[in-house]
Order: structure tokens, then sequence, then C-alpha cells
């Protein structure tokens, strides 16, 4: 089935490029496939830290908060001139640190998930502060580097681009190719079987809350460097589309991957890119992503009975018969 819901995804992306292309005519131009594509990176890498979140079968809403902080942290290593990779390295180290302090709340404490990712994510945001009182930070930002890195291009690609690619990659062969990945599922899907076969349910836990904290940060970074500054409100625009992302593919694929939230997330930037292209208010861009999840997840998840899943599966069966 899987072959005719990628079918379905390409179906969908076609759709919106061919309507936004027939209003707009700078819509499928290079040089605007290539602002949607490095425009997505922070996003949708925020949303590959929170898939294996929802793989574990968790919820976590402490990322906007890490994100904040990181960046934040980030910011102030490179405005105190300690150089780029330094900066970098913070900033991620602290996101993964909080990220296991949430996975060892739920996963060992077994605090119920909800609570503890809204507290740790108010702390943290709460932290973001301190750097500056909750001044912008902007010092070096030019000079260091960063600011350079996110407009550099190889090629027709941003270096974001090269960089979101690369890391989806390595999530990819690591989640759905190796025995160690695997272990999400089974502990997302049966963490009981999971536990009796040698799986340590609970450090995946802690792992997958830990990788959503790293790549929120890494996510920050990025939205840093394309502003030219970092702020402490600079990870509160990632919680509803990072969300939408992993849902909507998960709707679309069949289940939460690395593949679907990649894909989910450049249907959602092309439809946003399209809409401001047409000067649809910004202010609608939530409800825009609204809509989409859900007219996905009634077409396409089983629990609805939507039309176009009960389609994939009459066709899956004809394949199989």
């Amino acid at each position: 089935m899987m072959p005719v819901r990628l079918l379905g995804f390409v179906l969908l992306l076609g759709a919106i490029v061919a309507f936004f292309g027939a209003l707009s005519p700078h819509f499928a131009a290079t040089a605007n496939v290539s602002a949607i594509l490095r425009h997505m990176s922070a996003i949708e890498l925020a949303a590959l830290g929170l898939t294996f979140v929802v793989v574990v079968r968790r919820s976590d809403l402490s990322f906007p908060g890490i994100a904040s902080l990181g960046a934040m942290t980030a910011g102030w290593f490179v405005a105190q001139e300690q150089g780029l990779p330094l900066a970098l390295l913070a900033g991620i180290s602290i996101g993964i640190a909080c990220g296991a302090i949430s996975g060892a709340a739920v996963g060992f404490m077994r605090l119920p998930d909800i609570v503890s990712t809204i507290a740790i994510g108010a702390i943290s945001a709460s932290l973001s502060f301190l750097y500056s009182q909750g001044a912008t930070i902007s010092d070096n930002f030019v000079s260091v580097g960063l600011v350079d890195f996110n407009n550099r291009s190889i090629g027709l690609v941003g270096v974001p681009v090269l960089l979101m690619l690369a890391i989806n990659l390595a999530a990819w062969m690591f989640l759905h190719c190796t025995r160690f990945g695997r272990g999400f599922y089974a502990t997302g899907e049966n963490p009981r079987s999971a536990l009796l076969s040698g799986i340590r349910t609970r450090a995946y836990v802690l792992g997958a809350f830990a990788a959503s904290g790293g790549m929120s940060c890494l996510a920050g970074i990025l939205r840093s460097a394309e502003a030219g500054q970092a702020h402490v409100h600079i990870g509160s625009s990632f919680l509803l589309p990072a969300y939408a992302s992993v849902y909507l593919g998960a709707a679309l694929f069949g289940r939460a991957s690395v593949a679907a939230t990649f894909a989910s997330c450049l249907l959602i930037s092309a439809t946003l890119n399209g809409c401001n292209l047409l000067s649809v208010p910004y202010y609608y861009g939530e409800g825009i992503i609204g809509l989409l999840v859900l007219l996905t997840v009634i077409a396409f998840d089983p629990r609805t009975g939507g039309l176009l899943d009960t389609a994939i599966r009459h066709s899956g069966n004809k394949t199989e018969a």
C-alpha cells in the first residue's frame, strides 16, 4: 500500500503546485523553490526530532522553549566571540540535555508526558532570558559567519537545505535500517513485548526526547541565522508546524517516519509560500496549516473511514490478490 500512498502524496503536491503556479508565475521559479526549501529547513529539523517522540507514542511540548534556550545560548557564545563551532556545540548540547531531562521524567519517573514537557519547556524558555534579559542578541553574527552560513549556497542548493537533507538521510538510515532504530518503533507499538525481548524501552524514550531537544535547538540556531539575531521567542513558532508535519505525514503514509515528516513539511511550506505570493495575510497561516492537516487526516486516516484511505486499502487488497 505504500506505493499507493506515495502516489497520493505526489498527486497532492502536484495539485498544490498546479494551483499556485496558475495563480502566480513566480511560484515554480527556481529562486522561489530554493526559498521554500531554505525556509522549511528549520521547521523540518524540529519536526524530525519530534518524529522520534511520536514514534515511541509520547508527546513533547517542551521543544519550543528548548529551541529558544539553545538559540540564545549559541547567540551568546557568538556575541562573546567564542567561535561558531563552540556556539553550535553549546546550543545543541543544552538542547540534548534538556530533552534528556524530559525523557528521564517521562521514561524513568513515569510522569505524564504532557505535564512534564510543559513544565520543562516553560523552565527552558525562562532560562533563555538570562543571557540578555529578553533583548535580542545579534553581535558578531556576521563576523563569525553565522549569517553567511545561512545565505551560502553550493550550486543552486542552500547550505541549510544540504544540512537538512544530510541529517534526514542519516536519521532515516538509523531509524529504519538499524536494529537500534527499529527499537523505537517496537517501544511505541508494543512496549511490553519490546521489554520482554530485551529492548530497554525507558532508555529509548529518553533517547527520543533527547533527539527532539537537540534537533529543536539546531532548528532555533538556523532560524537565528536566517533572522540575523537570536531572541527568546524564536522557538514559539515551531509548535504547530512541527506537530502538523509529523501527524500530516503519519496520515498520508500510514505511520510516522522520517520520509513522511519531510514530505508533509514540504507540503505545508509550499502551501504557505503560495499563500504568501498571493498576498494572503500572514495571520491566517496557522489556520491554513490546521485546515490542511484536518482535510488530510479526514481523507487518509483509517479511523475516519476516509474515501482515499478506503481506496488505498482496496488497491492494496487487489495487489495482494
